[in-house]
């Protein structure tokens, strides 16, 4: 990874944060998946029991909106802490990804579709 990319930097100061307080010894794959999932669904929660009005609402009511962002940036943070513990970088890792959807889910078949790559 570039050492000087958004990501790159974020993670920098991911990892000097949790250095700082002597974390990265509670930091082993499975619970740092393990609070990856338990961040993933905090941010559900927030989507829990609303229905489409509710939800369209959402972007409107600033203190739901912070605790959106403050989730949201939860989930990054430890998706930042599992790219240091097992080596994969994540630019390279998303930029694989998309690629590789690119391959399952062609324009000509998936446009206008929310159909699985493989029901296509």
């Amino acid at each position: 990874m570039d050492e000087s990319t958004p990501i790159a930097n974020l993670k920098k100061m991911a990892l000097e944060f949790r250095d700082a307080r002597n974390w990265r010894q509670f930091h082993d794959l499975r619970n740092l998946a393990t609070g990856l999932s338990i961040e993933s669904a905090e941010l559900q929660e927030i989507f829990l029991w609303k229905n489409d009005a509710d939800i369209a609402r959402i972007a409107q009511d600033e203190s739901v909106m912070r605790r959106l962002r403050e989730e949201m940036a939860d989930i990054f943070i430890y998706l930042l802490y599992l790219s240091e513990a097992t080596g994969i970088d994540l630019a390279d890792a998303v930029a694989d990804k998309i690629e590789l959807n690119g391959k399952k889910y062609p324009v000509e078949k998936s446009y206008n579709s929310s159909k699985k790559y493989t029901e296509l």
